[in-house]
């Protein structure tokens, strides 16, 4: 962790991964993030999901092992449980303690599932420990945090989880879509600048990873939607000239210059379904807003 972290310091342009805005205090912000009127991602998904979970139930069937990339607070997932039923609950985030209080809250709740926790970088691997359950895998992605890696990257890990889930398996999937600037310029730079303290967060994690000294002072949030590459941008941007030092390393940020803290990348549906196509999933089923803002697919591995 600490070597990439470096690395991507010392890059010419600097930039470090979308995962490690997820600490206790990253994961607290994305919740109230969520809660936010300009961030529609979140109240859109859960809209398809009020309006057909019978029909996706329906699609999956029962019983599944159900695998939870990215569950932060689990209650995506959580929701599901009645109708899909299924025989055991893995969810997998990078932030442990959020994780773990998540997951305590729910065995409470739902003591016939069994429920495996797994602190994970699933961006790197999908190597499940033998205590997942080997049958029905279904790979629940939703929020469209499969934009946060480039399409290339994307199709990569959607390979992984095609060959994870062991032939009679699928992936359930939460898809943003290409839609108007303006709108996707608010949702990630907010009035309130929740977004701005999600991002600058980052430096505070910074600091704890590598032992650095960066001052989220000297900082500013920026987020733009970038058209020609499809995808929103989130950068740190220093305020003025300043030297940040850390155990292994040091770099000095000129005045503007930036920290490419995360891509956010838009579809549009039919690029996305030939996606999941080119990794080996078919009989894909699809659900979406009025507004066509947001996709939900399910898909099984062929």
């Amino acid at each position: 962790m600490r070597t990439e972290l470096t690395a991507g310091l010392l890059a010419a342009q600097a930039s470090t991964s979308p995962k490690f805005l997820y600490d206790a205090l990253g994961s607290k912000l994305f919740e109230a993030i969520c809660e936010l009127p300009e961030y529609y991602p979140t109240r859109t998904e859960a809209a398809i999901f009020d309006t057909h979970l019978y029909d996706m139930a329906r699609a999956i069937g029962k019983g599944s092992t159900l695998i939870d990339l990215g569950a932060g607070n689990c209650a995506k997932a959580a929701r599901m449980f009645p109708l899909l039923q299924p025989l055991q609950y893995v969810p997998v985030d990078i932030s442990v303690d959020f994780l773990r209080s998540a997951v305590d809250g729910l065995r409470q709740q739902f003591p016939q599932i069994r429920m495996t926790g797994i602190g994970m970088d699933f961006s790197a691997e999908m190597a499940l420990p033998a205590a997942v359950r080997r049958d029905k895998r279904l790979f629940f992605y939703p929020g469209s945090s499969i934009g946060n890696f480039t399409p290339e990257a994307a199709a990569d890990m959607l390979d992984r989880m095609r060959a994870a889930c062991q032939g009679d398996g699928g992936l359930l999937i939460g898809v943003d879509l290409v839609k108007d600037k303006a709108v996707l310029d608010a949702a990630y730079d907010d009035g309130l600048g929740v977004t701005a303290a999600f991002n600058l967060n980052l430096l505070r994690h910074l600091n704890a990873l590598l032992g650095a000294d960066f001052d989220v002072r000297d900082w500013r949030h920026v987020a733009f939607y970038n058209e020609a590459a499809s995808r929103i941008e989130m950068h740190l941007e220093a305020r003025s000239d300043v030297t940040v030092r850390w155990t292994d390393g040091e770099r000095r940020f000129g005045r503007g210059e930036r920290i490419h803290t995360e891509n956010s990348y838009k579809y549009t549906r039919q690029g996305f379904l030939q996606l999941l196509e080119r990794a080996g999933f078919g009989a894909i089923r699809t659900w979406t807003d009025e507004k066509g803002w947001f996709l939900v697919c399910h898909a099984r591995a062929m």
